[in-house]
């Protein structure tokens, strides 16, 4: 397995950095993954599923979205992450890359369908975001966090693993009015949603109500003792999601 540092350009004309996993086996499969709420490509479960992607002849792009890892510094909205990841989608289709996989953790679960297109293949979701949460709630976090006002850059500091996220503040508005009957709707693939029985941040309901909503075939795994993160349950997890790649992207 090869693996690449690679750098593109998102459509606002940031410097979107990630790592392409290409396998001794080259295909024209490939699953691009989108990594969750102020975090990174580069945690350990990535990279293990990359790895484990490679190991069935199934290329991989981890990235950063703006504002988050070793990309362009930028404010964090859901409506720029989906930007962010119609570029990757570009950037692989430009290498050639004919069969393509999504796959979407927390956040990056709502970005993922957000960001599909009918020519994509399949889709993986880990404990998605598929449906609004209260306002009060996103004010609540508005108030919990650092509050930064300047003219129309309106937004406020996230803190977390030692480094400052710069939240916009319309991101709170699109986390109260996601639409899920009309998020689910667009999608024609079938789709495996994995998620944990022991989540306390995802409602494992959005996923039961996300998966009786999505296309036929498609398929929910539910993780017993499961966390939102998952991160003790890879060994469950990562086979799951490689063997439904193997099967759908041909």
């Amino acid at each position: 397995m090869k693996l690449e540092k690679i750098n593109f350009k998102s459509s606002r004309g940031l410097n979107l950095v990630g790592e392409l996993h290409i396998p001794e086996n080259k295909t024209g499969s490939i699953v691009i993954i989108s990594h969750g709420f102020a975090a990174r490509k580069d945690r350990e479960r990535l990279i293990k599923m990359a790895d484990a992607l490679s190991n069935k002849s199934i290329s991989t792009l981890r990235f950063d979205f703006s504002g988050c890892g070793e990309s362009d510094e930028d404010f964090i909205s859901v409506s720029r992450e989906i930007d962010d990841l119609k570029s990757a989608i570009k950037f692989v289709r430009d290498k050639g890359y004919k069969d393509i996989g999504l796959l979407g953790e927390s956040l990056g679960g709502l970005v993922t369908l957000n960001a599909y297109d009918e020519e994509i293949k399949s889709v993986v979701l880990w404990a998605p975001v598929t449906d609004k949460r209260r306002p009060e709630i996103e004010e609540g976090i508005i108030e919990s966090n650092e509050d930064v006002s300047k003219g129309d850059n309106d937004f406020v500091v996230h803190k977390k693993e030692g480094r400052d996220f710069r939240i916009k503040k319309e991101y709170f508005e699109e986390r109260a009015s996601v639409d899920k009957e009309k998020l689910l709707s667009k999608i024609k693939c079938p789709i495996l949603v994995i998620h944990g029985d022991a989540d306390d941040t995802i409602p494992l309901e959005w996923s039961k109500y996300a998966v009786e909503n999505l296309p036929k075939g498609s398929k929910l795994e539910i993780i017993k003792d499961g966390s939102h993160a998952l991160n003790d349950k890879m060994g469950e997890v990562i086979p799951l999601t490689s063997n439904w790649f193997k099967e759908h992207l041909k």
